[in-house]
This record gives C-alpha cells, sequence and structure tokens, in this order.
C-alpha cells in the first residue's frame, strides 16, 4: 500500500516554537545589554557630566561614570564582552534567555566581587583628609598665609588625594577666590569629614582667628576616630558581602554548567520554559542586587554647598 511522505513527530509545533524564539531573541539581546549597561553605569549623571550635542546619554552609556580614561576603557571593554559572551552562548544552546544571562553576567559579576571596594576607598581617603589637614596645620604654625600653607603641602599630600590637593593649589595660583576653590576642593572629596576641614579654613578666612591650628588639630583627630569607626563598621559587613560573592559564584558555575552540558538546560528550550526561565532569573538576580545593598553603608550627607563657577574668578 502506497504511503505519503512521512512528516517527524510534532514537526509543526517545533518549527513554530523555533520561530517564536527566534522572533524573541533580538529583543531579549537589546533588553540584557541594556540592563548590563544600566548595572554597570546607573540610572544618575555623574557631576560635572552635563547634556550636550551628539547623543549624550548614548555617549554616557558607552563612556561610563567613570572619571579616569582607563575606567572609561574597561567599561568599553565589558560592554563589548558582553555582547559578544551573549551571542556565543545563544548559539551555543539556541536559548535567548541564556544569552541574555551571561550577557549581564559580564558587567554584572564585577560589579557584584567589587562590594565594599567604595568604601575602603571612602575609608583611605578620610584617613588622607586626616594626614593632610596635620600637615596644613604644621605649616600653617610657621606663620605662613593660608594659601602658601595649602601649596606648601603639594609635596607631601597623600596619594589618596594628592590630584585633588593639586588642584586646589593650581585654582588657588591661577587667581581663585579662595573660599570658592576650597569650596571645589571639598566638592572633589565628597565627604563630610572633607567639608569640615574647608568649613574651618573658610571661617579662617573670614574672622582671622589665630586658633586655626588648634581647630586643624581637632578636625585631624576626629577623622581619625571616623575612620576606626568606619572600619568597624566595615569589619561586620563582611558576612553580607560573602553571601553575595557566594551566591555569584554560584551563579556563574550554573551558567557554565549549562552551556557545557545542552541536556542540563534542555527542559527550558520551549517559549514556556524560556518564561519560567526568565522569571527565575530575575528573581535572583533582584535577590543579589537587593543583598549587595544591605551590606552597603549609607551615603554620607555633606552640609556644605556646590561652588559656583561665576564667584571663581575676583
Amino acid at each position: 500500500m502506497a504511503t505519503g511522505p512521512a512528516h517527524p513527530a510534532g514537526g509543526p509545533t517545533v518549527i513554530a516554537n523555533i520561530e517564536l524564539i527566534a522572533m524573541v531573541s533580538g529583543a531579549a539581546c537589546v533588553a540584557g545589554l541594556v540592563l548590563a549597561v544600566v548595572a554597570l553605569v546607573g540610572t544618575t549623571r555623574p557631576p560635572g557630566n552635563r547634556p550636550g550635542r551628539g547623543g549624550p546619554g548614548l555617549r554616557r552609556l558607552w563612556q561610563g561614570s567613570g572619571t579616569s580614561r582607563q575606567e572609561r576603557q574597561r567599561h568599553q571593554a565589558l560592554l563589548v564582552g558582553a555582547a559578544v559572551a551573549g551571542a556565543v552562548a545563544f548559539l551555543l544552546t539556541g536559548l535567548p534567555v541564556v544569552g541574555l544571562l551571561v550577557a549581564v553576567a559580564v558587567p554584572g559579576t564585577p560589579w557584584l566581587f567589587s562590594v565594599g571596594r567604595a568604601e575602603q576607598r571612602a575609608i583611605a581617603r578620610i584617613e588622607a583628609v586626616g594626614e593632610w589637614t596635620r600637615r596644613l596645620k604644621d605649616i600653617s604654625a610657621t606663620g605662613q598665609g593660608l594659601q602658601q600653607a595649602i601649596i606648601g603641602t603639594i609635596a607631601t599630600a597623600p596619594p589618596q588625594i594628592e590630584e585633588e590637593v593639586r588642584l586646589l593649589a593650581a585654582r588657588l595660583q591661577a587667581g581663585w577666590l579662595a573660599r570658592p576653590a576650597l569650596l571645589a576642593f571639598a566638592d572633589d572629596i565628597g565627604d563630610p569629614v572633607a567639608d569640615q576641614v574647608v568649613a574651618a579654613l573658610i571661617l579662617h578666612l573670614t574672622d582671622r582667628g589665630e586658633r586655626l591650628g588648634d581647630v586643624l588639630g581637632s578636625i585631624a583627630g576626629a577623622a581619625a576616630a571616623e575612620v576606626a569607626t568606619r572600619r568597624e563598621i566595615e569589619a561586620k559587613r563582611v558576612q553580607p558581602r560573602f553571601a553575595v560573592r557566594f551566591l555569584t559564584g554560584m551563579t556563574l558555575a550554573t551558567i557554565a554548567y549549562g552551556l557545557v552540558n545542552t541536556d542540563y538546560i534542555r527542559p527550558y528550550g520551549t517559549p514556556t520554559g524560556q518564561l519560567v526561565m526568565a522569571v527565575l532569573s530575575a528573581a535572583f538576580v533582584a535577590l543579589l542586587v537587593w543583598v549587595r545593598a544591605m551590606s552597603q553603608p549609607p551615603t554620607p550627607t555633606r552640609f556644605l554647598p556646590a561652588p559656583d563657577p561665576e564667584d571663581a574668578l575676583a
């Protein structure tokens, strides 16, 4: 008996599933890259970065929030690496959500593993401000004026704030008024301890008191106490930060195993499976971000205003 051509079981269904996955893969990859960029760059514009021509939003997404050339190059390398890694993962598995996860993991992993480094740098800068304050006190005690004393601290400025001290001295030598130059210095440091030092110096400019050394010595002592307190708090945040790193490592191991052993993620090959994977992945990423946020200290509140550029020059 003659029979017609045999069709593979479930052929139309498989083709429809492949077409559906192909339709959503492009949107998923684009969304993954956007999420990766937002996770790395943030949603706020860094100080001093004013919008301009030529697509400032896209330029900021590409350049990142880094202030140095190396930070911008590292950010761009992460974006390119995320796009390439996500595309390779999608080609290996055929699953767009896996490509999305890999694309997010490339910039997200350094962001998660770097938890605590910002606070450690902030503590080091506070300690440097206290050390610079003591040196400023010693130089001003020799009878030099405030501007000359600040310029005299350039050679011995701590490395953590050396650039800011040099910029302050350069502004004073360029003809800036002392008050806006000091406000700009406090804005560059961005910490309440630096605000205390600058406030004392501005008050000294106003009343020309003779006890500037005593005030600077007291602020330097308060800075040392602040460093000790923050280091004690930092030590108590070790456990939640270890949890962040552990969960991140488990996530990377799971993704790597899925790329090597495709049978492990084969049940997620249907559109329903991809939807389930996307929901579970989003919940897990949200958990990582939440745990990381818990391990971060609150941003200290400053009390000095930002400098007005119009008041800089006499």
